[in-house]
């Protein structure tokens, strides 16, 4: 495909991204994403959220109410005509069907770049998808997406959120902090990247607010085209479970006699889950979820396979017992309730 610049472009292209719409702006990644979005102040926003919905949305947010889940989607299109990009945020097991919806929608109304729901674990990585039970959400959304001919993609890929998984429950990072239990995986030392959700909200108002397109030929900025129908890597943090449990004691002041320490093997819980499953028990997701990454194979440490796109996006190095601290909070809040 030749080379696309910004000075080819007919009268009016503006080579940035001026108008953003967001699905679930209100919701656990979506609210981070618009604050960010929201302070860069790069952007005109409109969050499309449910008649029903009592999500707050942040100051500054053109809110449109849209039964998205509707048959008759003029409603829908009429939101998202202008935008130029859809940034759809929803649970990981929200239907699929809805997510093509959304991406019909918006390709009618001639969107140009949508994330389409993925911001999580490597979607290169075919095996690691398959086993997570999420490849064929991706394969039928990027098929979808092609199909119509429209809209680019844009998949976030930032591992699990750190302080939601740290305070979540042992079945993600292992940690009970009501009960003071810590579950190692194996040894414990498998490495993996994990993301906070500011860092997930910079990311991504970083990336709206690159050049579209290269000036000219001469123009080797990074442009919003570079990252189109693939992957954006980032990431707070490169950890293991050790590395967590040693943030946890800093921030804590405890020591290692004060927690109840257990091991289980990775692998072994991860078949387990898959095992629940079969019986169509859902509250197992999550453990099979987790439990994957931490596999011998290292699926869960992109950084070392595929590197980061944390300088390219200017995003900055975090303090790790700071986002612990908030981790800890959440946990003994319960503002994650624990699959169980």
């Amino acid at each position: 495909m030749a080379a696309r610049y910004a000075k080819d472009q007919p009268e009016g292209f503006t080579n940035r991204i001026e108008r953003v719409a967001i699905v679930g702006a209100g919701g656990s990644i979506g609210k981070h994403l618009t604050a960010a979005l929201v302070k860069n102040g790069k952007h005109a926003i409109t969050a499309i959220t449910r008649p029903d919905s009592t999500n707050k949305i942040p100051a500054g947010v053109h809110i449109v109410h849209v039964d998205y889940a509707s048959e008759d989607d003029t409603d829908l299109v009429k939101a998202l005509r202008g935008q130029q990009a859809l940034l759809i945020t929803m649970n990981v097991l929200a239907l699929p069907d809805t997510i093509i919806k959304l991406i019909r929608a918006a390709a009618k109304a001639g969107v140009p770049y949508i994330f389409p729901n993925w911001y999580g674990h490597d979607a290169a990585n075919d095996s690691l998808c398959e086993d997570s039970m999420l490849r064929p959400n991706r394969d039928r959304v990027i098929a979808e997406i092609k199909e119509l001919g429209v809209s680019a993609y844009l998949l976030l890929v930032c591992n699990f959120w750190y302080e939601f998984s740290l305070g979540g429950g042992p079945d993600r990072y292992g940690f009970d902090f009501e009960k003071m239990t810590f579950m190692l995986f194996d040894k414990g030392d498998i490495p993996i990247n994990t993301t906070t959700w500011p860092q997930c909200g910079r990311a991504v108002a970083a990336l709206l607010s690159l050049n579209e397109l290269p000036k000219d030929k001469s123009d080797t900025e990074p442009t919003l085209a570079r990252f189109a129908n693939g992957c954006v890597y980032i990431s707070s943090f490169r950890l293991t479970q050790k590395d967590m449990f040693e943030s946890v004691k800093r921030v804590t002041g405890t020591q290692d006699e004060d927690w109840a320490i257990t091991k289980g093997s990775a692998q072994d819980r991860y078949r387990e889950g898959q095992e629940g499953l079969k019986m169509r028990n859902w509250k197992v997701f999550t453990k099979m979820l987790y439990s994957r990454m931490f596999f011998p194979n290292r699926d869960g440490d992109y950084e070392s396979r595929r590197g980061l796109d944390n300088a390219v996006l200017g995003l900055p190095i975090e303090d790790l017992d700071e986002a612990t601290r908030e981790g800890i909070r959440i946990g003994e809040s319960g503002e994650v309730p624990f699959p169980h």
